[in-house]
């Protein structure tokens, strides 16, 4: 098959292949990708739990949150981005789609060597915000330093993979996590342990690990097999451009950011109510449930260009069909994940650490963490339809409202009430809470896409809803 051939069966796979058939097509690339992504950071915890103690995890705990914000800005501008370039293939209009990775690309390599200059010029006030003590301060900053100073890479990794799987090419994706992940499973133990670097070793194995993905992805780029074509004309920065990715995008980099946010007000008040052992039982819960959010969001990628390139062609009835399909899939993985964590909290916390008062007061913090997990994934499906769509305002506000509007507010209240059993309890309340505000949201969004496929009420950018229709180029706001 010619790489012109090929180019355009992927556009005429994402209008006309059956909808079950393609998102497994497009998802199962990303969900195996995310979970080895996942799956790094499992082994990750593994090695420092076993091999520097309940410290070492309550150290890289208070330092995640600051990587989460690194990522965040990396997804910002990978998800901004790929909306563009979704909907500008489904409108045929190639050069508009090579100018936004050009974007794309710069402002990924930018806001990397930024994130490295501003978190090196303050690292120790940033991890006492985040909840370190004086205890946790040497392990904390020994991990944290050096993912900072691999900040542009983990920025061009996401950006560059967010921009093959929205040309529908989910294997390149799936290829960089795979990569990425395996070496860091294989140097983890080199690092931590044969060379004694105990967290430094694990941040070390994980920069050198995105190196090697951003340089796979570079490769991709430059080989002609992408269909956007890409050279330094496209590099040069375009205002309407940037605006756009960074409207769509700042939805993820909400939800990313309040999850930092969040972490930081979790960790100060379970420092406050235990000190160090409920700051590392939470960090290791939160892995160990983000492996099981990992095939969702992968799922959650896959519909993604689905529903973008639907959008820009006009096809709504496969968007409705795309997203339920994608409902329907995320909330069977969340109640597998759901009735595993319920059963057997000991076993999973045990791999993890042999400090037994760590394993029993995570054993009854997983299950009360957990009883909101089969709603989850709608809300994520949800919102990926706004981010598709180039919606970004329900975006960011799905995005932002569960970790900031109900979990904290949650958090607050329930542990002045009932102490450490309310933290925990504050994530089953907020999940709720938002699952009833995101479904409402996508009921009224898909009777205004069934209006526009009927053509009773086609909206202009000025409309009821403030949304611009999939054939404009402005990048106006949203």
């Amino acid at each position: 098959m010619t790489e012109e051939k090929e180019i355009r069966t992927r556009s005429d796979m994402l209008a006309r292949e059956k909808i079950g058939k393609l998102l497994w097509k497009l998802s199962f690339p990303a969900i195996i990708g995310m979970m080895v992504h996942g799956l790094y950071n499992i082994v990750d915890t593994f090695f420092v739990g076993r091999y520097t103690g309940t410290l070492g995890i309550g150290g890289t705990a208070v330092a995640f949150p600051i990587q989460m914000i690194v990522m965040g800005i990396g997804m910002t501008i990978g998800i901004g981005g790929a909306s563009i370039l979704s909907r500008r293939m489904g409108e045929r209009d190639h050069e508009g789609a090579s100018t936004a990775l050009g974007n794309m690309i710069f402002l990924s390599l930018g806001a990397g060597v930024a994130c490295a200059a501003a978190g090196l010029a303050g690292v120790a006030p940033l991890l006492r915000l985040f909840g370190a003590n004086d205890a946790l301060m040497p392990y904390a900053t020994d991990y944290i330093t050096v993912i900072l100073m691999g900040s542009p890479l983990f920025t061009f990794s996401m950006v560059a993979s967010s921009a093959a799987r929205a040309e529908g090419n989910a294997k390149v994706a799936m290829n960089t996590l795979l990569i990425g992940g395996i070496l860091n499973v294989i140097l983890d133990p080199v690092f931590i342990i044969a060379l004694d670097l105990g967290v430094k070793g694990a941040a070390i194995a994980t920069v050198i690990s995105m190196g090697a993905s951003c340089v796979f992805l570079l490769i991709y780029l430059q080989s002609g097999r992408s269909e956007i074509r890409l050279d330094w004309g496209h590099m040069r920065l375009r205002w309407p451009i940037v605006r756009e990715i960074f409207a769509v995008g700042s939805s993820d980099f909400a939800r990313t950011a309040a999850m930092s946010v969040t972490s930081a007000i979790f960790n100060n008040i379970l420092r406050t109510l235990g000190g160090e052992l409920p700051i590392a039982a939470f960090g290791i819960i939160f892995r160990i449930i983000s492996f099981v959010f990992m095939p969702m969001i992968g799922i959650a990628q896959g519909v993604q260009p689905i529903l973008g390139f639907n959008y820009g062609a006009r096809q709504f009835d496969r968007i409705r069909e795309g997203l339920g399909l994608a409902n329907k899939s995320t909330t069977a993985l969340a109640l597998v994940g759901f009735v595993v964590f319920l059963a057997f909290p000991a076993p999973i916390l045990g791999i993890f650490s042999t400090d037994q008062e760590l394993i029993d007061m995570g054993s009854s913090a997983m299950r009360w963490l957990v009883l909101g997990l089969p709603l989850v994934g709608y809300q994520n499906i949800g919102t990926s339809l706004f981010q598709a769509i180039g919606k970004a305002k329900p975006a960011i506000f799905l995005a932002f409202s569960r970790q900031v509007l109900f979990l904290i507010p949650a958090v607050i209240l329930l542990s002045r009430l009932l102490g450490l059993r309310g933290v925990w309890l504050s994530f089953p309340v907020s999940d709720v809470v938002a699952f009833v505000v995101t479904y409402a949201m996508v009921r009224r969004e898909l009777r205004r896409l069934s209006r526009m496929a009927g053509g009773a009420a086609a909206e202009t950018p000025g409309g009821e809803d403030g949304v611009t229709p999939p054939d404009s180029r402005s990048g106006g706001k949203r």
